[in-house]
């Protein structure tokens, strides 16, 4: 069952408080069995190339990104409540893009970036939790 600190994360993520996430999931993959280290370094790495690229750092976000991808598969199509799937094929869109427009053309990119076109974390029970 997920802690109320993963579930903090989660929300941290959704409001795009990316720094305050990392720190939350960091501290649970630190403290985490060996099946749920990946799972929570890959919801990192998703968080922390979503921090980059607020920074307008393409390079940055494209390598996270991708590394977040991959770790995340092996957890589909849900794992902690959470559609890891929806996760993935949103964070793919987003790297596609960035590859798409390369790094020259980011700060432009970024500023245009609309809120709806970052991931988020979707329960599969669609229930609110306290965090």
């Amino acid at each position: 069952m997920p802690s109320s600190s993963f579930w903090q994360g989660i929300a941290q993520f959704n409001e795009q408080q990316f720094y305050a996430c990392h720190d939350t999931f960091e501290e649970l993959w630190m403290q985490a069995e060996i099946l749920d280290r990946n799972f929570y370094q890959g919801l990192l790495q998703i968080a922390v190339g979503c921090y980059h690229l607020s920074n307008s750092n393409w390079r940055g976000a494209v390598i996270l990104l991708g590394e977040g991808i991959g770790r995340l598969e092996d957890y589909e199509p849900i794992y902690s409540d959470i559609n890891v799937t929806q996760l993935i094929e949103q964070s793919r869109s987003l790297l596609d893009s960035l590859q798409e427009i390369g790094q020259d053309n980011i700060e432009t990119w970024v500023e245009h970036l609309q809120e709806t076109s970052l991931p988020k974390i979707i329960s599969v029970q669609g229930q609110h939790h306290d965090s």
